[in-house]
């Protein structure tokens, strides 16, 4: 199926591996571009090993598949390369001239000993948009560490405001229950490809993108970051709370919990209405949302007690036709059944070659005129080594040849 969206035509060389990297190569795939991943002979990206879970086929059984992998590399083409012998390194130069795009996540300076940087490329691609993910940047005094989503979402910061109060059950820092640093840095490395490819348009010139996970989290610390440098005061852990909005948080129910999210002034008149209680309104403690957050102690335990007196269906109807933002906790067989999701197509089944229909997290981007495309489920293993060598002008024997040493 050949590619109809907004990058259709361009081509991305993927040196990339893990999350971060893939998750931005594949937003590009998305939105049309061709992607080439590179992978290692025998092993591929370090993700197939990530399970279990693999993915199963028709009859219930496992595949060699790792959910992690599917989860990033859909709408790509794998190639198998070994960068470390110097005919590998030319094939992927040869790729690499021909690239619009090139992403990589190894460490600081690692492919220019493969003869592979962006100043080894440059000169025979101008136009090239080289794309460097790392874990701390190409600068500083942390350029050549190793970085992986769990150290730097403590290093940012963001563990320090994720979870519950040290002096509370439980209290700790807590990591985010996804790889956010790598996910984010992933959506940033693809806003920066695409900011570098309008520049090119205008000139004709590629350029140098340096995206570091670091940076990353601690641009996610958006107002929790602002807080602290408004007033020196470092915001610290406070479970499901919001800093600066009264009340916005998770509250247990009869059977369950349910989040609130009272916004402003007048949805609080409505929500202490359906809590029978309108005078909490007008109470000079509660009656804007400053007065709120200062006097959180007081309202928050007889919010909580009003609210486990019902069920979270009940709150639910009645918080939704009174205008009062809520919602359930929902487990992940909620959300993928749940009928908002699957009207934004945010579960989607690609045919796969091992796993026959497969499903997968859809695409959050929808664009009236360009859609994005789910074209083929994530590749197998140098599933198309052969053809993107063809296309170098590698004959059938160059590529038997190629095989026999290892280096595809």
């Amino acid at each position: 199926m050949s590619a109809k969206g907004p990058l259709a035509g361009l081509t991305v060389l993927d040196l990339t591996r893990v999350l971060a990297g893939p998750m931005s190569t594949m937003i590009l795939a998305d939105l049309g571009a061709r992607v080439i991943k590179v992978e290692r002979p025998g092993k591929g990206d370090d993700t197939r090993q990530f399970g279990p879970p693999f993915v199963r086929d028709g009859d219930g059984n496992e595949t060699s598949e790792a959910a992690y992998y599917m989860a990033a590399n859909r709408n790509k083409e794998s190639i198998t390369l070994d960068l470390s012998k110097s005919e590998g390194q030319t094939i992927a130069r040869d790729l690499a001239i021909k690239a619009d795009f090139l992403f990589e996540n190894f460490k600081a300076g690692d492919l220019a000993k493969y003869g592979l940087s962006y100043d080894d490329l440059k000169g025979a691609n101008p136009g090239l948009i080289y794309c460097s993910i790392t874990g701390f940047g190409h600068t500083g005094p942390y350029s050549s560490r190793g970085g992986y989503d769990s150290l730097v979402q403590a290093m940012s910061g963001l563990m320090s405001i994720t979870g519950l109060a040290d002096d509370q059950p439980g209290g700790g820092p807590l990591r985010v229950g996804v790889p956010i640093s790598d996910m984010l840095t992933g959506m940033y490395g693809a806003i920066a490809a695409l900011g570098a490819l309008a520049h090119r348009k205008d000139t004709g010139e590629g350029q140098f993108i340096d995206i570091a996970l670091l940076d990353s989290a601690v641009a996610t610390l958006a107002n929790q970051g602002m807080n602290y440098l408004a007033t020196g005061k470092a915001p610290g852990r406070i479970g499901n709370t919001h800093p600066n909005i009264v009340p916005y948080q998770a509250f247990s129910t009869a059977d369950g919990h349910i989040v609130v999210a009272v916004a402003n002034d007048r949805q609080f008149e409505r929500y202490a209405e359906i809590l029978g209680e309108p005078a909490m309104a007008s109470d000079p403690r509660f009656l804007t949302n400053v007065e709120r957050v200062k006097n959180r102690d007081e309202l928050i335990p007889h919010l909580s007690e009003l609210m486990a007196a019902r069920t979270t269906a009940e709150w639910s109807a009645d918080f939704e036709d009174g205008g009062v933002p809520c919602g359930p906790i929902n487990t992940l067989e909620d959300v993928f059944n749940d009928p908002q999701i699957l009207a934004r197509e945010m579960k989607v089944s690609l045919e796969h070659p091992l796993a026959g229909n497969v499903d997968l997290v859809g695409s959050p981007m929808k664009l009236s005129r360009t859609p994005v495309e789910y074209r083929h489920a994530p590749p197998l293993l140098g599933a198309h080594t052969d053809d993107v060598l063809r296309e170098i002008g590698r004959s059938v024997d160059d590529i038997a040849a190629l095989r026999k040493k290892g280096i595809v």
